[in-house]
């Protein structure tokens, strides 16, 4: 079900409405592991460096994902330009960090979520935060050091059920991350980071992969049950 955009939007309107458009007031939208927020893409527009038409080009929205799943991205703040709602978004674009401004009216309602997914390719291990609690622990496999897993602030972009078939590289469940690789990945195409399942459970805790990160079958399933797409993810 999709939710209102209901975060603290009748403020802003009355700040923009009472103050001239070039004090318009950018406010904070997500907080990593308590309630943040991402929206499904419904316009193919286009990402913007400031939230106005004439700023320059970062990007263009995209529909659907390389696995043809809806596409969404993570949304970090607002502001009202001239009666407009703009959202400042993290895209899953390269180079990776890369966020824009998009016209609210590109995107659905906003979607909350209170997990937020924490890998760590020095201590191997993944963490889910929700409401502010662990809840979720296990160790992983990362990239190896010619290509190593890329460190940032990113989203869980879709989850995929059988991901390759019965006996998969990848096990029963993959999710796509916003995440790529200046290398390659053990993913199709050589560039989407996964977080996936594995047909090698006995190199697991290690650095083992093409970029991608790697959980024993058994953890993959219980993530999956405890974290919706659209979280916040952190590698460090």
């Amino acid at each position: 079900m999709r939710l209102g955009r209901t975060v603290g939007l009748a403020a802003a309107i009355v700040f923009a409405a009472a103050a001239p458009a070039h004090a318009a007031k950018i406010e904070q939208v997500s907080t990593l592991g308590r309630t943040s927020y991402y929206a499904f893409v419904e316009k193919a527009d286009v990402a913007r460096a400031q939230p106005k038409t004439t700023a320059e080009k970062v990007a263009t929205l995209t529909r659907k994902s390389p696995e043809r799943t809806d596409d969404l991205v993570f949304v970090l703040d607002r502001t009202l330009v001239k009666d407009v709602e703009w959202l400042r978004v993290r895209l899953p674009v390269k180079p990776n960090g890369t966020t824009g401004w998009v016209p609210a009216s590109a995107l659905s309602d906003l979607q909350p979520v209170n997990t937020w997914l924490r890998v760590s390719t020095k201590t191997l291990k993944v963490t889910l935060i929700k409401n502010g609690k662990r809840v979720f622990s296990a160790s992983i496999g990362v990239g190896q050091p010619q290509w190593p897993t890329p460190k940032g602030q990113f989203y869980i972009r879709a989850m995929l059920r059988g991901y390759g078939g019965a006996g998969s590289f990848y096990g029963p469940l993959a999710f796509i991350t916003s995440a790529t690789s200046p290398t390659l990945t053990d993913w199709p195409g050589g560039a989407v980071v996964g977080v996936h399942g594995t047909s090698e459970p006995g190199l697991i805790p290690g650095k083992i992969s093409h970029g991608c990160v790697r959980l024993n079958n058994a953890d993959i399933l219980k993530l999956a049950k405890l974290m919706p797409v659209g979280t916040p993810l952190t590698i460090t």
